[in-house]
């Protein structure tokens, strides 16, 4: 057990932003052309899942393109990954966001933010 918490803790040293569900976010993707060439494509999106603890962290990343919903599942601390960018965070209510699979045009998208909503007194 102490070796695979070693591995563990090697692969947990890449810095990661702190970011929920409901976060819209922008993950560079590492994608090879050729043998010695590698270009980052963006993949920007809702944060609709988190999944799993510590090294094995997986999260769920939807957007609207051309009208079709594309999700996509990142593992947090893939070697894939170049970055990953908070572009606006989001405040919701549920743990995941599956509801907005049949969601569309700009309720797909628009989720409320923390600092857009005034407290009502």
């Amino acid at each position: 057990m102490d070796r695979i918490r070693l591995m563990e803790k090697e692969a947990a040293k890449k810095e990661v932003p702190q970011f929920n569900v409901g976060d819209t976010v922008r993950v560079l993707v590492k994608i090879p052309e050729g043998t010695d060439k590698v270009r980052l494509h963006p993949f920007e999106g809702v944060v609709i899942a988190k999944k799993g603890s510590g090294i094995r962290t997986n999260f769920t990343v939807r957007k609207v393109s051309y009208g079709e919903g594309i999700e996509r599942v990142f593992p947090l601390y893939s070697p894939g990954i170049e970055r990953i960018e908070i572009v606006r965070q989001g405040k919701v209510k549920r743990a995941k966001l599956y509801y907005l699979r049949g969601k569309v045009g700009k309720h797909a998208t628009k989720i409320e933010s923390q600092e857009e909503k005034p407290k009502a007194a």
